[in-house]
């Protein structure tokens, strides 16, 4: 079951990842490393306050989303109502979102997806070495640690 419940976590993640951005790589410019941002605000195609406003909103939403299917999938589906159970799902799921998007998403889609490509953009690596995706990755792996324990707070409170 528990795999179930990340495979679908994961297409989530995706999800919204894919709404946030519509149809156009633009308007995630806010993903993107500050080199193609310059380049992207030189070309005019869009200006810092567009992709600040876009950024938030986005952050907004999907920070709100994938938290209440983090609770729901802990709380209501799996039925966890102490704190150490909740923790362990939490962090597994949160290490496993982590991972999924530098992997997945951040390699995979973005790396090999003429997607998000933005035209006079592409003299301008914009895909993360594995270099750099493992470094943020484990940066965010410790980060994860606390977040976990905030999750299954928030998980052991609600249900």
């Amino acid at each position: 079951m528990i795999v179930l419940q990340l495979i679908l976590f994961c297409a989530l993640f995706t999800l919204m990842v894919k709404l946030g951005v519509g149809g156009s790589a633009l308007n995630g410019l806010y993903f993107y490393p500050k080199p193609v941002q310059e380049r992207v605000f030189a070309l005019g195609l869009t200006d810092r306050a567009t992709v600040a406003r876009k950024r938030r909103r986005f952050m907004l939403s999907f920070f709100i989303v994938m938290l209440a299917a983090l609770l729901g999938i802990i709380g209501l589906w799996n039925g966890v109502r102490t704190f150490w159970p909740a923790y362990g799902q939490a962090l597994l799921f949160l290490e496993v979102m982590n991972w999924y998007d530098g992997i997945v998403i951040d390699r995979l889609w973005v790396g090999h997806s003429a997607f998000w490509i933005i035209p006079g953009t592409e003299d301008v690596p914009f895909v993360q070495t594995w270099s750099q995706v493992l470094r943020k990755r484990g940066i965010l792996t410790l980060v994860w640690i606390v977040g976990a324990a905030v999750v299954a707070g928030l998980a052991v409170l609600m249900f």
